[in-house]
């Protein structure tokens, strides 16, 4: 039992389990463990590198750092106007109930056809990536965000189809928050993922909270059909960057270097390197990334390691593929990432959501966006009607205070991210566990429940605490939501790297349609039962929510084991 996380008695080697530090205060029984792997020795402890990257110069483990930096700026920026659109109506609630003459339901109901639209799209987003890679499809998301938004600006007083436009920005979106996400895992070793991470889940979620603010004050000035022609306009500049700058980041790499994916049952498969055969140097031209060799005592323990250690990074330095040329990374596809059926990936989520890690990473992420969705419908009752009459550009100005969340959220979640693992990691003798991302729950749940009770209790009364105390629980909700997200992303992707892209489909769906229901019922929910017992149901509901990562953390690594023997596509001849 290392650090609270039972062993499991199955397995030697459970997936997601791996050995990143090469620590000399480690014993010699288990410092053999490193021969002949690649390193990253920047700093003060060479890390061992999770996944081990090929000699292949277009393995996007071998771009520069500043390539792939470039590249998640890009896919941010991004993502940042394709989640405004989430919250695009949220200043312009009672604006928009007027210009069509509708209630306030189905004007919130613009925002829950959208968000089916993200829900829906995924299903053959994501078997299509996982066929073709991600490339051609954050172009065609571009290209439906540009056309959507303009559709929606030129709707005029036509409901369905401003529905519709709102549709088609939702499958627009798909791409980017189904994705991103996994680009991450595509481009960076474990011990780069977390501030990485952590952007990716600012621009996905966070941007969604500065939208308001410039929303109401574009409504008030000029308009609003003019909030969506912006978007368009933004997005279609971006384009050129997505079509130049952003290759293809799926790749298709040989099984045995991914040693995060290997496990004891899987591992003993018979592969004969050459006698004495050294492991070559990497290709990519970035000296801190070496390889190494030491030698063992004769037992036969470290022996049987020492020949694992060869085989999980031999590789043949006469066959190693050319550089692709500029032109050829413009092309949307570069071929085929596996040999799977497509339509026996797009039902491939579906058995995931009894997959417990798969299940908690939808409720720690899940119910914490359903929740801000909640939450702007009340803005919308609350603040525009007595006693304080905000108009549109006011209402807006309420998001500054969850957008300073998403932003400390951010902030505090990249410093935690990778320094808690490494702790952690380093006081497991080198060896990581991915239930070590599972301690970001802990800042998640102090504050997206304090901010969930207090914004239900202040919100009730603003004639007694006025917009700012609301507005400041708000903001610790975001904060909270933004935590949990880089949380759940995390410990997906370095637990289930494998089905990452299938596990993030299920997010999306759950917290999609989840949101769905909530903007569907809303409005009849807290008329019934009034704001504040409202919030206690759903504040209560998270405090559950968030301890649930308790079992998660002890269990995580049995949890693993059994679903890497009992696989879930296996068993339903999705595999």
């Amino acid at each position: 039992m290392g650090l609270g996380i039972l062993g499991d008695s199955k397995l030697d080697h459970v997936p997601g389990t791996c050995l990143v530090l090469d620590d000399a205060s480690r014993s010699p029984e288990t410092a053999h463990t490193n021969a002949r792997l690649k390193y990253d020795r920047t700093g003060r402890v060479p890390i061992i590198l999770v996944p081990q990257p090929s000699d292949d110069p277009n393995d996007p483990l071998n771009w520069p750092i500043w390539k792939r930096d470039a590249i998640l700026l890009i896919l941010s920026i991004l993502g940042v106007l394709a989640s405004s659109l989430a919250s695009i109506l949220a200043a312009n609630t009672l604006t928009l109930s007027l210009y069509l003459g509708t209630n306030f339901t189905r004007v919130a109901l613009l925002t829950g056809y959208h968000l089916c639209g993200v829900g829906v799209a995924g299903f053959i987003f994501i078997a299509s990536a996982r066929v073709w890679g991600k490339r051609h499809l954050y172009l065609l998301g571009s290209v439906l965000l540009v056309v959507g938004s303009a559709w929606a600006g030129a709707s005029g007083k036509s409901y369905k189809s401003l529905v519709w436009a709102r549709v088609i920005q939702g499958v627009g979106v798909a791409p980017f928050e189904a994705l991103v996400n996994a680009s991450v895992g595509d481009m960076y070793f474990v011990h780069q993922r977390g501030k990485r991470m952590a952007l990716s889940n600012l621009a996905l979620f966070g941007g969604a909270f500065i939208t308001p603010v410039i929303v109401g004050k574009i409504t008030h000035t000029i308009g609003w059909p003019w909030t969506f022609y912006f978007v368009a306009i933004f997005v279609g500049a971006t384009l050129p960057l997505v079509i130049f700058f952003v290759p293809e980041t799926a790749y298709r790499r040989s099984q045995h270097l991914n040693t995060d994916l290997i496990s004891t049952d899987n591992s003993h498969r018979q592969y004969q390197p050459e006698s004495g055969l050294e492991l070559p140097q990497s290709h990519n031209g970035n000296e801190a990334y070496t390889s190494h060799n030491t030698s063992g005592n004769g037992s036969f323990e470290k022996q049987r390691a020492d020949a694992e250690s060869r085989r999980l990074t031999y590789q043949d330095p006469t066959h190693v593929p050319p550089k692709d040329g500029f032109t050829k990374t413009l092309m949307p596809f570069n071929g085929r990432k596996t040999n799977d059926s497509f339509w026996k990936l797009i039902l491939r989520p579906f058995p995931l959501f009894l997959q417990p890690a798969i299940l908690w990473g939808c409720l720690v992420q899940g119910t914490m966006i359903g929740w801000t969705v909640l939450i702007g419908v009340v803005l919308a009752i609350i603040f525009l009607g007595p006693p304080l009459f905000f108009d549109e550009v006011k209402t807006g100005y309420l998001y500054t205070g969850p957008f300073i969340g998403a932003i400390l959220g951010f902030i505090m979640s990249g410093l935690l991210a990778d320094w808690s693992a490494r702790f952690m990691t380093e006081r497991n003798k080198g060896v990581f566990e991915p239930e070590f991302r599972i301690l970001l729950v802990i800042p998640q749940f102090i504050f997206s429940c304090a901010g969930l009770y207090g914004f239900g209790i202040t919100v009730a009364n603003v004639s007694r605490y006025g917009w700012f105390v609301p507005d400041f629980f708000f903001a610790l909700v975001v904060m909270g939501m933004v935590i949990g997200t880089v949380a759940s992303a995390l410990y997906i992707v370095d637990a289930h790297r494998d089905i990452a892209v299938e596990a993030f489909t299920c997010l999306l769906i759950f917290k999609n349609m989840f949101s769905f229901g909530l903007t569907w019922s809303a409005y009849n929910w807290i008329l019934a039962n009034g704001v504040v017992n409202t919030f206690y149901i759903i504040a209560s509901v998270q405090v559950v929510v968030c301890l649930l990562s308790i079992p998660m953390y002890i269990f995580g690594k049995r949890n693993r084991s059994f679903f890497h023997r009992h696989d879930l596509l296996r068993i339903t001849h999705l595999l």
